[in-house]
């Protein structure tokens, strides 16, 4: 009697959490028994804790994207398409390149994505110029030209909803951005405000106890319960739904 045919894993997306998922459950799961395939669009892996340190020249872009497979051990497959449908009745995806994956067990790690064009105005002439972004590796590169640039005015960091990825990162931004400017001399020509729809820059009782004047400290202002309806590109302005205005550089 013939062994039975290995259970198949599908892990879509071969990101940090996909390539940790595909590590671990290799070296747990029998491979006699399993089979592990792993799907990504490309063979491109962005570590992406790395784009905040790049507008200040701490990372590189290159530094940031390895190939995809390197993070994969032997054992896992990896199939390289965009993902098409999945259909979970017959647990099944279906790929761009045609092709149709049977799976017992399915974990889905695409990750999250910036979408600008969920808030009116923020894309057009001036997207990836005065107005930015660090959660994309062109978003980053660009902000790093943009600062190099940078001579003094108004440095406006805002979070247009929640939740967002890494939600810390747009306060470590804020600081970052306040010692580079110190060390390069350009801070006392720098205004720098820090909006969020939240009620305040530390939302969580410890957090709020222990940083809480940690902005006020450097003259960082904060806006707070600003909840973005439109960026006003021509006027160098974000303007929030109870028409509170925020102009910016």
């Amino acid at each position: 009697m013939s062994a039975p045919a290995p259970r198949r894993l599908v892990i879509l997306g071969a990101g940090t959490a996909g390539a940790t998922v595909a590590n671990k459950l290799r070296r747990r799961l029998a491979r006699d028994e399993w089979r592990i395939t792993v799907v990504a669009k490309d063979d491109l892996h962005d570590y992406k804790p790395s784009y905040l340190f790049i507008p200040f020249g701490m990372d590189r872009p290159e530094d940031t994207r390895k190939a995809a497979h390197t993070f994969l051990p032997d054992g896992v497959e990896l199939v390289i398409s965009p993902i098409e449908s999945l259909d979970p009745d017959v647990r099944t995806v279906r790929l761009a390149n045609g092709t149709h994956l049977e799976y017992h067990t399915l974990i889905i790690a695409t990750g999250a994505h910036i979408r600008p064009d969920q808030t009116e105005g923020m894309l057009g002439p001036e997207w990836h110029a005065s107005v930015g972004e660090f959660y994309s590796l062109e978003g980053a590169t660009a902000l790093r030209d943009r600062l190099r640039d940078w001579t003094g005015g108004r440095l406006v960091v805002h979070i247009s909803e929640m939740p967002i990825m890494c939600p810390v990162a747009p306060l470590e931004f804020v600081l970052l951005a306040d010692a580079d400017l110190r060390r390069r001399g350009l801070r006392d020509a720098t205004e720098i405000i820090f909006v969020t729809p939240l009620d305040g820059a530390f939302t969580k009782p410890v957090a709020s106890r222990i940083l809480g004047d940690q902005l006020e400290r450097r003259g960082i202002l904060v806006e707070p319960d600003f909840m973005i309806e439109h960026v006003d590109q021509e006027a160098g302005a974000i303007v929030s739904y109870d028409e509170r205005v925020i102009s910016y550089n």
